[in-house]
């Protein structure tokens, strides 16, 4: 009788053991690290996968509870997608229940200062999960441009450079609205006031600042600048902004402009056509727009690069002026052999 007692005993015993050692296992610290892991979980993922991005981050036992949930549900046919952080301390049990509830963590995401749309597609697919292609054809597409008030030139105004939290499974039309959403914000009643007051519409301020945001990335001169741009478009004079001749050859690469390149036939070429481009020529930044909305007022109509290549420029109200100018930045290029 008492070896049956001492037998039950052991078993109730061993019993207790193994629960504490699986309960242990639950709830212990799943990965051995102190600082918080990131797994991203995509739509090619399936079971095998998670695990392979689990096992670099998990104690052997963890992963091996964790596996255990996994095939005791349906997590396997209903992996859910995202950007999920595991904390120092949290257990199998708070992983498993994380990733199958799809409790994800934000990610923040800077919208760049980027010249086309496709450097821009690409620049937030490698922040994002979506598709840089598929993000690049939604922004090209007329019908989806025209349903956020834009067209396919005027699109680039929409997006605001900044940093913004999302979800790192965001899908395009979920981040064209927010791309939407934040415009709006920016472009509060003061802004538009503005805007108004120089006859302008948003888009065209944004033109204006991208063509100023490419000009020169010294933001004490953008203001100047702005008001030159400003006082040729009110008299109705030719913009013959260099950068624009850049963005019509498609090549961003040019050290100097040659008047061969002015002949380029293209409604981006401000020396051939009067008026603003159709679009700005890179999405511009907060720092351009509120330059042109809050331009300097003076009689500025030329400008030409300083010869000491310090990054600001001589500014001149007669032609006179100018060409003296153009004649010492000219010099200075031939100096070093600039073509």
């Amino acid at each position: 009788m008492k070896k049956k007692q001492c037998y039950i005993i052991a078993i109730v015993v061993c019993a207790i053991f193994v629960i504490a050692y699986i309960a242990y296992n639950f709830f212990a610290s799943f990965s051995a690290s102190d600082e918080k892991q990131s797994i991203y979980i995509d739509n090619d993922d399936n079971i095998d996968s998670v695990y392979t991005k689990l096992q670099p981050m998990a104690r052997t036992m963890s992963l091996t509870v964790f596996s255990t949930m996994t095939r005791h549900t349906e997590y396997a046919d209903h992996i859910k997608t995202g950007r999920y952080e595991i904390s120092p301390g949290m257990g199998a049990l708070q992983v498993f229940r994380m990733l199958r509830g799809g409790m994800q963590e934000p990610v923040m995401v800077t919208v760049p200062n980027v010249r086309t749309i496709n450097q821009m597609a690409g620049r937030l697919s490698k922040a994002l999960m979506c598709d840089s292609v598929e993000l690049a054809e939604a922004l090209s597409d007329d019908a989806v441009c025209r349903a956020y008030g834009f067209t396919k030139a005027t699109i680039p105004s929409m997006f605001v450079p900044n940093s913004y939290s999302m979800y790192w499974n965001i899908s395009v039309e979920k981040l064209l609205q927010r791309m939407k959403q934040e415009y709006d914000v920016f472009w509060n009643t003061e802004r538009k006031t503005k805007a108004a007051s120089m006859k302008l519409t948003p888009d065209q301020v944004c033109t204006i600042a991208s063509i100023v945001d490419e000009e020169t990335n010294k933001t004490d001169e953008k203001p100047t600048i702005a008001g030159l741009y400003y006082n040729r478009y009110l008299k109705g004079m030719k913009l013959q902004a260099d950068p624009t001749v850049k963005f019509a050859l498609q090549d961003f690469g040019i050290r100097r402009i040659l008047n061969s390149m002015l002949t380029t036939d293209s409604p981006y070429n401000t020396y051939m056509y009067a008026g603003l481009p159709p679009g700005p020529i890179r999405v511009p930044s907060q720092e351009g727009i509120d330059a042109v909305l809050n331009y300097e007022h003076h009689n500025y109509l030329y400008m030409c690069a300083k010869e000491d290549f310090s990054g600001y420029h001589n500014f001149a109200v007669t032609g006179t002026e100018h060409q003296a100018n153009a004649r010492r930045y000219a010099q200075a290029l031939n100096a070093r052999g600039i073509r």
